[in-house]
């Protein structure tokens, strides 16, 4: 899973039907400390409750596909969850 930051919204000219109801949203994918990292790209938002400015977390490829009703539906990313909280703990063998 990767983290990312909502920052927009997608309207589609034309949308195939099985991603009918479900919101295509722009993210910004961040680095382990929340800074942004690489390009921005559209997700389809499997969990229908991401905002702007909300952090998140998203799957690609075969998992994106997956994880929306019905599965496989012609995704290449995709929202699965919403990020409350992020801890960093050093890696372990340093002090």
């Amino acid at each position: 899973m990767l983290l990312g930051r909502v920052i927009g919204t997608v309207v589609p000219a034309l949308l195939v039907d099985e991603l009918a109801g479900t919101p295509l949203l722009w993210i910004q994918p961040l680095d382990r400390e929340g800074r942004p990292e690489g390009d921005p790209l559209i997700c389809a938002d499997g969990t229908r409750m991401a905002g702007p400015g909300q952090v998140i977390y998203w799957v690609a490829s075969r998992e994106a596909a997956l994880t929306l009703d019905p599965s496989f539906v012609p995704v290449d990313d995709a929202i699965v969850g919403l990020v409350d909280d992020v801890r960093l703990y050093p890696p372990e063998g340093s002090s």
